[in-house]
């Protein structure tokens, strides 16, 4: 008897040596999802570089697949990943962060209802290193994001998006379209966020679909990542890219 054809939503994290020992924790996290009828995960581990670091922690399972890169920063090794992006949707989750229950089967049952919707974000609570969590205070409201909310809302306040793209889960063929994350040192995945923002309607949920863990080697708390200068340039390529996307109006899905 010939099984079922499952469908897949792939998970993409990008990993250093640093945070390797996280991915036990994601690992995890992923275990505990429990997905629609039909439906498997395959979790993507692209390593930013070719060392003897990241291997050790990949865990032996058939439904998690490792590769190695040249280095290059976590969205060229996100975008790498996706040659081997076998499903229908992405998830992206950080090698240091961690999946609440559930968290997969939303962002399915979101894309699935209405194919309108070219990506979703959830509520995030960081993951402190006591255990404890504290939750962001601009959440927005539970439903959809209309074409250019995010930026607006962005560029009102400090460039901090109301949502996170580390809790993105986003159509495959959209964010090819879109070249996968952006080719900068920092914030690849805020400027893949307002680019889907720019051609797409996306979707929040208010549950919680991610732990985003805080500690000392995560890359946003290194110094290069708040050096003004850089900030600033990085800023306003992801802004210019934004703008151009809307301006152009190429619009997904696809308008008569």
């Amino acid at each position: 008897m010939v099984s079922a054809v499952r469908r897949r939503i792939i998970i993409v994290t990008a990993v250093h040596g640093p945070s390797a020992h996280h991915l036990h924790d994601a690992y995890e996290s992923l275990c505990a999802q429990e997905l629609p009828e039909g439906w498997e995960w395959h979790w993507l581990i692209q390593e930013d570089g070719q060392t003897d670091d990241v291997a050790p922690h990949v865990p032996d399972d058939e439904r998690v697949t490792f590769r190695q890169g040249r280095r290059g920063g976590p969205g060229v090794a996100r975008t790498m990943a996706l040659a081997h992006a076998d499903g229908e949707y992405v998830k992206i989750l950080d090698a240091d962060d961690q999946l609440p229950p559930g968290a997969l089967a939303r962002d399915i049952a979101v894309l699935e209802r209405d194919p309108s919707i070219g990506w979703t974000t959830s509520r995030v609570l960081d993951l402190l290193p006591d255990g404890t969590t504290v939750g962001f205070d601009q959440d927005p409201d539970e439903g959809p994001i209309e074409l250019g909310a995010v930026l607006a809302h962005w560029q009102a306040h400090g460039f901090r998006a109301q949502v996170h793209p580390a809790t993105l889960c986003v159509r495959r063929n959209l964010l090819v379209a879109l070249g996968g994350w952006m080719a900068l040192p920092a914030s690849e995945d805020t400027g893949l966020l307002l680019a889907l923002d720019a051609v797409s309607r996306g979707y929040f949920t208010r549950e919680v679909g991610l732990l985003y863990r805080k500690w000392p080697g995560q890359a946003t708390g290194q110094a290069a990542h708040t050096d003004a200068a850089e900030r600033d340039a990085r800023m306003a390529v992801v802004q210019a890219r934004a703008q151009a996307l809307a301006y152009n109006r190429w619009l997904y899905p696809a308008t008569s």
